[in-house]
C-alpha cells in the first residue's frame, strides 16, 4: 500500500447497528455492575464514516453534533486513543453520516467508535490486532469490543466475555418510540430482575428469547409499552438492550416491510437484516484484499 496514496485518499466505512436478541440479568457484583448473558447480532443498516487521513496529526469530525463537545465524541476519543497507543503522527478528517437514532440501545456511539478504530488502524498502518483494538475500545464503552471484533457474539460476565455464534439471520423491523431512556435508571430500578439463572448457550439458543429489562422499561415508559403491544400483533417482538428501540422478527424482508407500512405514528423506524459478520469486517477485508485505499 503506497504511503502517498494512503494519505490522500478518502474511504467509506459502515458503522452498523446491533440488536440484543436476548438479555438476561443473572446477578449484581459488589461494585454495582450486573452479571448478564446476552446475544449480539449486527444489522445491515447503520451510520457511515468517510475518513480522509492527514499528516497534521489533527482529528476533525463533521458535522458538529449539537450539545456534544468534540472531546466528548466517541469517534474523537477512539482516534486519539489509537494515536496515543501507537505514537502515530498521522491525523484524520472524519465525516459522519448519522442515520441511527441516538439513545436507542442499538449501539450507535459504540459502533462509531469501533469503526474509527478499525478503519484508522488500516489507514494509518498501525497494525494492532483485534484484541488490542478491543482493549482500547473497552475503555470507551462496554459494547465497543463486539463491534471491533465483528462477529455475532454470546456475551457473559459484565459483557466482556465474547463467544462467536451464528444465530439465524432474520429480518427485523426496528422502531424507536419518541422517548430517551437512561440505562442507569433501568439498572438501578429496585424491581429489575437480577436473579435469572445462568444457562448454557445451547439451552439459551433453543429457548424463547426474552429481555429482563423489558418489564421495567414498559412500566416506566408508556410509549414503549404502547408500541411493543402494537408490534406483538404481528410478530415476536421485544426490547433491545436498555434503550428505547424495540424490534419484531420476520422470516422475509417483505413481511417486515408490510408491517412497517402499517405504522402510522411519526417515529423513527427501519427494516434491516441480521448479520453474523459485521459489514465493517466485510469492508475491512475488501480494502485489505485490494491492497489499496482508493474507492
Amino acid at each position: 500500500m503506497d504511503s502517498a496514496t494512503m494519505i490522500s485518499t478518502t474511504t467509506h466505512w459502515p458503522s452498523p447497528a446491533k440488536l440484543n436478541l436476548f438479555l438476561y440479568i443473572n446477578g449484581q457484583r459488589d461494585n454495582g455492575y450486573h452479571e448478564l448473558q446476552t446475544l449480539f447480532q449486527f444489522l445491515d443498516y447503520g451510520d457511515e464514516l468517510a475518513i480522509t487521513p492527514n499528516q497534521s496529526g489533527e482529528i476533525t469530525i463533521t458535522p458538529e453534533i449539537a450539545g456534544l463537545p468534540l472531546e466528548s465524541n466517541l469517534i474523537w476519543q477512539a482516534a486519539t486513543a489509537l494515536q496515543t497507543q501507537t505514537n502515530t503522527a498521522l491525523g484524520a478528517d472524519i465525516q459522519l453520516n448519522k442515520v441511527l437514532p441516538m439513545g436507542g440501545g442499538i449501539g450507535g456511539g459504540s459502533s462509531n467508535a469501533a469503526t474509527a478504530l478499525v478503519a484508522l488502524n488500516l489507514i494509518w498502518q498501525t497494525n494492532l490486532s483485534d484484541d488490542q483494538l478491543a482493549e482500547i475500545g473497552l475503555a470507551l464503552g462496554a459494547d465497543v469490543p463486539v463491534f471491533v471484533k465483528g462477529f455475532a457474539a454470546f456475551a457473559e460476565g459484565v459483557g466482556e466475555k465474547l463467544s462467536q455464534v451464528e444465530p439465524e439471520e432474520k429480518w427485523y423491523l426496528v422502531i424507536r418510540p419518541n422517548v430517551a431512556i437512561s440505562t442507569k435508571d433501568i439498572f438501578t430500578h429496585p424491581d429489575l430482575t437480577r436473579n435469572t439463572p445462568k444457562r448454557g448457550l445451547s439451552t439459551l439458543l433453543e429457548s424463547p428469547y426474552e429481555n429482563d429489562c423489558e418489564k421495567i422499561v414498559r412500566l416506566l415508559y408508556p410509549e414503549v409499552d404502547k408500541k411493543l403491544f402494537w408490534l406483538l400483533q404481528y410478530a415476536p417482538s421485544r426490547l433491545t438492550g436498555t434503550g428505547s428501540c424495540i424490534f419484531a422478527e420476520f422470516s422475509s424482508e417483505q413481511e417486515a416491510t408490510a408491517v412497517l407500512a402499517k405504522l402510522v405514528d411519526n417515529v423513527s423506524a427501519f427494516v434491516a437484516q441480521g448479520r453474523n459478520i459485521s459489514p465493517l469486517k466485510e469492508t475491512l477485508a475488501a480494502y485489505s484484499a485490494a491492497q489499496t485505499l482508493s474507492i
